[in-house]
C-alpha cells in the first residue's frame, strides 16, 4: 500500500474573489497541528513549478471567474516582461470545480530561471526554462527504488547523507523476524523460503508480486525503449545512485534486477504443490506502527498462497528480463526464461488462484478477480522473446489482442495489465503479421488521442476523465504518460510529446491544489507522504521523503479518517492533503513512482 511528500500546501481550499479581473486565489486551510512547515499562499495562476522545456509546450491555468480574456506577462529573473499575450477563457472545469482560463507561452524561445507569469497583476510561482530540465527527476524518480529496497544496507552516500541511511531491514538481526526463512501462512505451505530483497511496496514494510511486476516491467521497459532511440546512455553503467554501478551493466537494469532477484525467489519450487507459481506476497502478520524502520520492524512474516496473477506476473516480467538483459548477463537472461516458461506452464494449470480482497491484515490484498489480462501480457512478453508459436497462439487466441478496452482513458495499473502486453507487441519487433502489428500499433495512437482530447477538455490538461480521480489518481496520470510517449516514438507526431510532457506540468504544480505532488520539486512540494521511515511529521528524528517521491495524488474516495474529515465535500481533483496519517491521498507507491520514472526519463531525452 503507498506514502510520502515535501513542502506543501493541501487541505480543503476556500476560494476569495480578487477584486481585480476576477482571479481567484485559494486560501490554504490550517495545516495539522505543529507537525509540517509553515503553508505557503497558493496562487491562482498555476504552473509547473519545475519549468518548461524550450521546445515543450509552455502552458499555464489561471483561476478566475472573468468572462473576458485577461492579459499575462511573462517576466524574467530581473523582473523584465519578456513576453505577453491574452488568456483563452476556458469556463468550467469539472473535475476541479471551479472557473479557469488558459495562458499559452509556448512561442517563447528565451531560456533561464526565475520565471514569473503575472496574470492581471497575479503572479506565479517561479520556475525555469531550460533543456536539461527533467534530468534531475529522471534520476531522483529512479533514486526512490534504491531507496526502498529491503535486505541491503541504504548507504548515506548513495542515499542523500545520514538521515536516510539506514541497516539492512528484515534480515533476521533482532529484533527484526527477517526474510530469509519465511514461513507460510497456516494452511498455505508447510515448508520456508529465503524472499529476502526486493522492493517495500509502498510506506509499508510488505512485498508484494503484483505491484513489484508492473514497477519492473515499466522500468525495464523504460531502458528497452531508450536503448531502441539510442538514448540509454543516460541511464547505462555509472549514471544512478546505486551500489552496483561500475560493474559493465547498466545502472537503471541493476536497480530492477534487485526486484527480479526477489520476484523469482517467490515462485515455488519444485517438487512442491504449485510447482512453478508465484506466493502472491509477503507482509508482517499484524501492520507495524507508523514511523518504524525496517530494521525494527519486530513482526512476525509470513508468506501469502499462490495466485495466478502473481505467477503470471512472474512470467511477464521474467520473460522481458531474458529479452533485455541478455546483452549484458546471458546467464542471469537464462535464468529468467526458464522461470518465465515455468510460471507460464503454472498458470495455465492453475488459472483460477485468485487473490481475494480479504486479505488485508498486515498488508494490502491486492485482489485480483480476472487473469485474463495477465495472461495476455505474459504470453505477449514470452512471444516478443522467444517467437515460439504456443505464444504466439496464446496472444492472438487471446480477446485482449483484439479489445478496444486494452488501453482507456483510465489508464492501466496492477490489477489491469492487458495494456503492458499492448505496449509491447506494438514496440518489439515480432513475428506477428505486418497487418496485425500495424492495428496494435494504431489502437496506441487511439488511445493517445483519447487522452489528448480528455486534456483538451479540461481546465487543467489531466490526461484522466473527472470521474477517474481514485486512489493513486497520479500513477494513472503517470501511466497514461507512458501511452502518449510510446505514441510518440512510434509516429513521431509532436503532439504526442507536447501531451506527455504536459502531463508532468500537472504533477509538478499546474493543477487544482497548485500542488507538486514530487517532493522535492517546486516552491509547493509535497513533503509529508505516508511512509514509515521517512516520517519527520509523526518523528522529528526521522527525514522527510527525499526528492522524486510521487504521492498518491486526488481521490474522492476519501478512504482514510484524515481525508474524511478534512476534506468533506472537496472536488474530484482537490480531494488531496498532504499528511502522514492520509494514507489514502498521499502514500508513495513502486507502481507510482514507475511510471513518473518513465515519463522523466523521456522528457529528458533531446529529439
Amino acid at each position: 500500500m503507498p506514502a510520502f511528500v515535501m513542502p506543501a500546501l493541501v487541505s480543503v481550499l476556500a476560494s476569495a474573489l480578487l477584486a481585480t479581473g476576477g482571479l481567484t486565489t485559494p486560501a490554504s486551510a490550517t495545516p495539522a497541528a505543529s507537525t509540517a512547515p509553515s503553508v505557503l499562499a497558493t496562487t491562482a495562476v498555476r504552473v509547473n513549478q519545475l519549468g518548461y522545456l524550450p521546445d515543450g509546450p509552455k502552458r499555464a491555468t489561471v483561476v478566475t471567474t472573468a468572462a473576458s480574456p485577461l492579459p499575462w506577462q511573462l517576466r524574467d529573473a530581473a523582473g523584465a516582461v519578456v513576453a505577453s499575450g491574452s488568456t483563452t477563457v476556458r469556463g468550467a472545469d469539472t473535475a476541479s470545480a471551479q472557473s479557469t482560463h488558459r495562458a499559452d507561452f509556448s512561442a517563447y524561445a528565451g531560456t533561464g530561471t526565475g520565471f514569473t507569469l503575472t496574470v492581471d497583476g497575479v503572479s506565479s510561482h517561479p520556475f525555469a526554462v531550460r533543456a536539461g530540465l527533467y534530468d534531475g527527476l529522471r534520476s531522483d524518480a529512479l533514486w526512490f527504488f534504491y531507496q526502498q529496497r529491503s535486505g541491503i544496507p541504504i548507504e548515506a552516500s548513495l542515499a542523500g547523507g545520514a538521515a536516510y541511511a539506514r541497516p539492512a531491514g528484515h534480515l533476521g538481526v533482532a529484533p527484526n523476524k527477517g526474510d530469509t526463512s519465511v514461513p507460510c501462512q497456516a494452511g498455505v505451505c508447510d515448508y520456508s523460503r529465503d524472499v529476502r530483497g526486493g522492493w517495500y511496496d509502498a510506506g509499508d514494510h510488505g512485498k508484494y508480486v503484483v505491484n513489484g511486476g508492473i514497477s519492473t516491467w515499466l522500468l525495464v521497459n523504460s531502458f528497452e525503449r531508450s536503448k531502441a532511440k539510442g538514448t540509454d546512455a543516460a541511464v547505462g553503467d555509472s549514471t544512478l545512485r546505486v551500489p552496483e554501478r561500475g560493474n559493465g551493466v547498466p545502472d537503471l537494469l541493476d536497480e530492477a534486477r534487485w526486484e527480479l532477484d526477489f520476484l523469482m525467489r517467490m515462485q515455488v519450487p519444485e517438487g512442491r504443490p504449485l510447482a512453478g507459481t508465484a506466493f502472491h506476497k509477503i507482509h508482517d502478520v499484524n501492520w507495524t506502527a507508523l514511523p518504524t524502520r525496517p530494521e525494527r520492524d519486530a513482526e512476525t512474516r509470513e508468506l501469502h498462497r499462490p495466485s495466478t496473477a502473481a505467477t503470471l506476473n512472474l512470467a511477464a516480467t521474467a520473460a522481458q528480463c531474458a529479452r533485455v538483459y541478455a546483452p549484458y548477463d546471458a546467464a542471469f537472461a537464462a535464468r529468467c526464461l526458464d522461470s518465465a516458461r515455468r510460471a507460464w506452464t503454472a498458470a495455465r494449470a492453475n488459472p483460477n488462484l485468485l487473490a481475494p480482497d480479504s486479505d488485508s491484515n498486515g498488508g494490502g490484498a491486492y485482489g485480483d478477480s480476472t487473469v485474463s489480462d495477465e495472461f495476455y501480457w505474459a504470453a505477449a512478453e514470452l512471444y516478443a522473446t522467444t517467437g515460439e508459436a504456443a505464444y504466439r497462439d496464446a496472444v492472438t487466441a487471446s480477446p485482449w489482442h483484439t479489445s478496444t478496452g486494452a488501453l482507456t482513458t483510465f489508464g492501466f495499473g496492477w490489477a489491469d495489465t492487458a495494456a503492458l502486453g499492448r505496449l509491447t507487441l506494438a514496440t518489439v519487433p515480432t513475428g506477428l503479421p505486418a497487418a496485425d502489428t500495424a492495428r496494435l500499433r494504431a489502437s496506441v495512437t487511439t488511445a493517445a488521442d483519447a487522452h489528448l482530447a480528455t486534456m483538451a477538455g479540461q481546465g487543467y490538461a489531466v490526461p484522466l476523465p473527472a470521474t477517474a480521480y481514485v486512489w493513486g489518481s497520479n500513477g494513472q496520470v503517470a501511466g497514461n504518460a507512458v501511452v502518449l510517449g510510446t505514441a510518440y516514438d512510434l509516429t513521431r507526431q509532436p503532439r504526442y510529446r507536447a501531451g506527455a510532457i504536459e502531463a508532468l506540468d500537472y504533477l509538478l504544480g499546474r493543477n487544482a491544489l497548485g500542488q507538486s505532488y514530487i517532493s522535492g520539486y517546486g516552491v509547493q512540494a509535497a513533503h509529508n507522504q505516508h511512509h514509515r521511515f521517512w516520517a519527520h511529521q509523526a518523528d522529528a528524528s526521522l527525514p522527510n521523503p527525499p526528492a522524486g517521491s510521487l504521492a498518491g495524488g486526488p481521490n474522492s474516495g476519501l478512504q482514510d479518517p484524515v481525508a474524511a474529515e478534512r476534506l468533506r465535500g472537496c472536488a474530484p481533483a482537490a480531494c488531496y492533503i498532504d499528511d502522514i496519517e492520509s494514507y489514502s491521498t498521499n502514500e508513495v507507491a513502486v507502481n507510482w513512482n514507475a511510471p513518473l520514472a518513465w515519463a522523466a526519463q523521456f522528457a529528458a531525452e533531446r529529439p
